[in-house]
């Protein structure tokens, strides 16, 4: 089969294009919209929330990745960047939060402290988010600097690129649909912690008596 275009000489079994046209699949077309179009959900509670407001100033101008436009409505979101602790009180707004951002959606966890816990290791504060959301990127450090939350957002639209799809397929993985690990370690997590939790303590006590 062979396209004639005015000035070239079609080759026999391959169509001739003109030069404003290009040719792919509509995954492919429907992910690099995406990951140079992301609008972030910040959710910053410390420190880490300054080194978050410096990425998108004019020095490292957060701008050029196609995702500074930063909105404080969930359902105009689909990038929550967690930066800094988030206490068990907090937890039911950030899970409130996640679930009114439309799909597709994706979370970067920034610094130690949303990664896990960092040095609050306490029963109050949240020993890794990903215990309740799912991650896609974390960003070590305490805090983390610009650069390396701009490494994670290119890293994250490489990411959206390799695996997206326009129906959403990836989001279906059973891995992403399980449960969350404190879900899972509940029993786990609440012996841990009984130590330093006098209503902890209570709770297994009674338990211990019921059972």
């Amino acid at each position: 089969m062979a396209l004639n275009m005015p000035g070239r000489q079609a080759m026999p079994g391959k169509i001739e294009l003109p030069e404003n046209v290009v040719v792919s699949r509509l995954d492919e077309l429907a992910n690099w919209c995406r990951k140079n179009s992301l609008w972030p959900m910040p959710f910053a509670t410390a420190c880490c929330g300054i080194e978050l407001m410096a990425t998108g100033a004019s020095k490292h101008d957060l701008a050029r990745f196609g995702a500074e436009v930063f909105r404080f409505s969930p359902r105009q979101c689909d990038l929550m960047i967690v930066a800094g602790r988030v206490v068990m009180k907090m937890l039911p707004v950030l899970q409130r939060i996640w679930q009114q951002m439309h799909e597709p959606k994706w979370c970067i966890s920034m610094g130690a402290c949303a990664s896990t816990g960092g040095v609050f290791d306490t029963y109050a504060v949240v020993q890794g988010i990903d215990r309740f959301i799912p991650v896609d990127m974390y960003v070590p450090g305490c805090p983390p600097r610009p650069e390396q939350l701009i490494q994670a957002i290119i890293d994250l639209q490489d990411k959206i690129q390799r695996e997206g799809t326009i129906t959403g397929r990836e989001f279906d993985t059973s891995q992403r649909q399980l449960r969350k690990r404190a879900l899972v370690e509940a029993d786990q997590l609440l012996t841990l912690d009984a130590a330093r939790n006098p209503v902890a303590q209570r709770e297994l006590s009674a338990a211990a008596h019921r059972t």
